[in-house]
């Protein structure tokens, strides 16, 4: 059974400062509990490992659509089944919404207990909470990346059908058409 999260946050920081800190995905580490580790392969492809309920999984992602400033939508490829975007909104000069939207399906019984307990709701907004503190405590970014990957492609917001899990050859194929 799939799962949906939304949740927002607003940060003390310019749109264009929010967005380049997401897109420093090695960075996730430092505000993402129960991540260990992101490697960034290339442009598009990210290779996850992190503690899920206790449990330790690996699982590689492609970016479907990355657009500067407004959105970075992402889905599993194989491992853990989830995907989803992350959509920055300016509010005001110096202030911007983050909102995300997390879809994913919990595998094995500590992984569907911790879902019916809401743990990766409860970890969604703790690691928005640590993205805030992270970037308002430094007030710059650690770098950036400014390409677009799909852009106008209208992925929205991708759900886990978009995931290429179980065993797939690895390519994602949109659903959308």
């Amino acid at each position: 059974m799939t799962t949906r999260v939304e949740r927002s946050i607003d940060v003390g920081v310019p749109v264009s400062t929010a967005y380049n800190q997401w897109t420093q995905f090695e960075e996730f580490p430092h505000f993402m509990a129960g991540v260990e580790e992101v490697r960034q392969l290339d442009d598009r492809r990210l290779h996850w490992v992190a503690r899920i309920a206790g449990v330790r999984r690996e699982w590689d992602a492609t970016v479907l659509e990355q657009v500067p400033d407004e959105k970075v939508a992402w889905a599993a490829t194989d491992g853990v089944r989830n995907a989803g975007a992350v959509y920055f909104q300016r509010i005001h000069a110096d202030r911007t919404r983050v909102l995300l939207c997390l879809e994913y399906e919990p595998d094995g019984l500590v992984e569907k207990a911790a879902d019916r307990l809401h743990v990766v709701a409860r970890q969604a907004e703790a690691d928005l909470e640590r993205f805030k503190s992270y970037l308002e405590a430094r007030g710059t970014e650690t770098g950036a990346w400014r390409g677009s990957v799909g852009a106008g492609r209208g992925v929205g917001t991708p759900g886990v059908a978009q995931a290429g899990a179980d065993g797939d050859s690895g390519v994602v194929e949109r659903t959308d058409r």
